[in-house]
């Protein structure tokens, strides 16, 4: 195909392409690619996520970039994309998830919240006059009742395809990132073990990451917590990759 074919059909949000592509889809995905990257582990007691807050200036506030959302008391997510785009889907999760305690009295399954949250990002790649959301999730939590629960984690693409997951990375450097936790995920990981393994893998694209500079929440049967930067501090000191002697300034 050539660029003029292209041109006729990357212009339409509901258009397929001859060689049955939908090109709005694929800019929605490189979208995702540009964002500061997000990952979430499963591990035998929860659910840890964990993602990179990227600033623009020295001068911005860190806490104001939110990447970690809590969605429901045993549900969070991670974002990572379009900013605008992952507020309007965390907003959304928000609602069914109160919908469904205000109708049944119980909180909603993982898998029944992102499958609910795919079919509206599926919905922008039918109807004309809309684009995709350039952004994708990583939803997790605890699904069933005490003490039966168990972690869950699935994650969402701009074309409203849901997958599950034992580990996962989105953003940019995401390859690396999950080739990392490829090699370090195993069934015997603990909350602990996952945590620190979420900070290895974020130092695995910037290894000069500081505690203010990442966003760590785990999901238990205990319910949704953030993970504070003094307890973040000690792994990057421990896992931060040394310091290149050869770039050391010569006195």
């Amino acid at each position: 195909m050539n660029q003029n074919d292209q041109q006729a059909y990357d212009r339409g949000t509901s258009l397929f392409s001859p060689d049955g592509r939908i090109y709005q889809v694929e800019y929605a995905r490189e979208a995702v690619k540009r964002g500061a990257p997000s990952l979430g582990i499963r591990t035998a007691g929860g659910v840890v996520l964990a993602a990179q807050r990227r600033t623009s200036s020295s001068l911005m506030e860190g806490d104001s970039i939110e990447k970690l959302h809590k969605l429901d008391d045993y549900l969070g997510a991670a974002s990572a994309g379009h900013v605008a785009d992952a507020r309007r889907l965390i907003d959304g999760a928000r609602t069914a998830a109160q919908r469904n305690r205000l109708r049944y009295g119980e909180p909603v399954g993982v898998e029944s919240l992102t499958k609910t949250l795919s079919d509206e990002i599926q919905e922008t790649t039918q109807i004309g006059g809309t684009r995709p959301f350039g952004a994708a999730l990583l939803i997790a939590g605890m699904d069933g009742a005490k003490p039966d629960s168990h972690p869950r984690l699935f994650q969402t693409d701009p074309s409203g395809a849901p997958q599950e997951w034992r580990a996962v990375a989105i953003g940019s450097g995401r390859d690396d990132i999950q080739e990392f936790l490829e090699a370090e995920w195993s069934e015997e990981l603990t909350l602990e073990d996952g945590v620190s393994v979420a900070v290895q893998a974020l130092l695995e694209t910037d290894g000069e990451l500081g505690a203010g500079s990442m966003s760590v929440a785990t999901i238990t049967a205990d319910g949704y917590r953030t993970v504070p930067d003094g307890e973040v501090e000690p792994l990057i000191e421990t896992h931060a990759p040394e310091p290149d002697d050869g770039d050391a300034d010569e006195e």
